[in-house]
């Protein structure tokens, strides 16, 4: 009786605990999200109306490269560490990774880096949450849920979508896998999160849709076609980033010099292209994709800029630079699928996202959360098969399937 009875209060203890600490964490995590959005919008403006900013990028990544090769040479790895907390907990991420990131990636961005948010996002997230491991006295098992809701909030408030951010936190560290113990944690936290980064005025991305086409056999072939080139191109991006990756690594022994090369090269591109369409997240380019069709050069140089920027050492996301490839490779194939162009280019977005992040269920809920559930069926498909396609490589090195955890 009285070991039923202590059963019994833990459970009834854990959910008003977890409520307490997905508010403090939702608050924190939000906050940050709002800041860095806001701080990264008025950056992008910034550079915008002040071109000969990008000439300083060089030296820029000189900056950011001797920062992380003196000060944070501990948390260069960025998301990667968290999925190794995850996995395996050994110590504290250091909370010296919130303001680097944040700072190096406004520079990356103001300057003319090509790159996303989500990545600022999580480690900001998940070291600031970090720090409340020991003044809670959290075991292992606890800590891991901590940082999993730390995850889901960091991307549920920073793209505006909980739900997707949530079921991402647990597929990202182990593919395939969702714990049915952080699912609460890392819900409430997420939504929390997310209501938080609106209060602080911040206005996510919207995308045009029009009327979904009727799920017949026709639609479903052509989606399975489509679904396996999103999920090739998802693996020409992880290829291609580790890649050049591996050439910065080999021919520049000094790591400071790899962004400042990498600078070099940018800035040669958007001189040559004459445009910096592809530097940035690339918001406007992503919304036109949706409204008119796009050629077929708009993904290979997005996807050159990125894997240059990230590859030779500069900071930021690459979720974003994802959605804008699927977005303008779904629209550029309407030349030849007879689907409609905001259909091809919402089914790139989520399917070159699904094969690079092996988060298939992330990916799916992630299309029904920006674009209604209307077009279900076919955000299904393409979430599945373009995570096939892509077989198991994935743009976080440190990803496990359950099977490679459990060898």
């Amino acid at each position: 009786m009285i070991q039923f009875i202590k059963r019994y209060f833990t459970k009834f203890i854990y959910l008003p605990k977890w409520i307490l600490l997905c508010f403090l964490l939702g608050t924190i995590s939000g906050t940050a999200c709002a800041v860095f959005l806001l701080s990264l919008d008025w950056i992008t403006k910034y550079r915008e109306e002040h071109f000969f900013l990008i000439y300083l990028l060089p030296f820029v990544g000189f900056i950011i490269g001797w920062a992380y090769y003196v000060i944070g040479k501990g948390i260069s790895k960025g998301n990667d560490i968290i999925i190794d907390e995850i996995q395996f907990p050994q110590k504290k991420i250091p909370l010296i990774m919130a303001p680097m990131i944040f700072v190096s990636t406004l520079l990356t961005h103001l300057f003319g880096g090509s790159a996303g948010r989500e990545g600022t996002a999580l480690q900001m997230s998940a070291s600031l949450i970090d720090q409340f491991t020991n003044l809670f006295n959290f075991s292992d098992f606890q800590r891991k849920i901590l940082l999993i809701s730390a995850v889901a909030a960091g991307f549920g408030g920073i793209f505006g979508t909980p739900i997707a951010g949530a079921i991402f936190a647990m597929e990202f560290c182990i593919a395939g896998q969702v714990s049915l113990y952080a699912i609460f944690p890392a819900f409430l936290s997420a939504i929390i999160a997310d209501k938080v980064t609106l209060l602080w005025g911040v206005r996510h991305s919207q995308f045009s849709m029009g009327v979904i086409p009727d799920f017949t056999f026709q639609t479903f072939c052509l989606t399975v076609v489509v679904a396996i080139i999103f999920g090739w191109a998802a693996l020409a991006y992880i290829k291609s980033s580790q890649y050049i990756s591996d050439l910065f690594g080999r021919w520049v022994l000094y790591p400071p010099f790899r962004p400042f090369i990498g600078g070099i090269i940018i800035v040669f591109l958007i001189l040559t292209i004459g445009t910096t369409k592809y530097i940035g997240l690339g918001i406007p380019t992503i919304s036109e994709a949706f409204l008119n069709q796009q050629s077929g050069y708009e993904f290979l140089f997005k996807l050159l800029f990125t894997v240059i920027t990230l590859s030779s050492g500069f900071k930021g996301g690459e979720v974003t630079p994802l959605f804008f490839l699927g977005a303008v490779l779904g629209s550029f194939l309407s030349v030849f699928i007879p689907l409609p162009v905001y259909l091809l280019a919402a089914m790139g977005f989520i399917a070159v996202f699904s094969g690079a992040t092996n988060t298939p269920l992330a990916s799916l809920v992630l299309g029904i959360e920006f674009f209604g559930m209307e077009a279900v069926k076919y955000f299904v498909i393409v979430s599945i098969i373009a995570f096939i396609a892509s077989g198991k490589s994935s743009i976080y090195k440190n990803q496990k399937t359950i099977h490679e955890l459990n060898t």
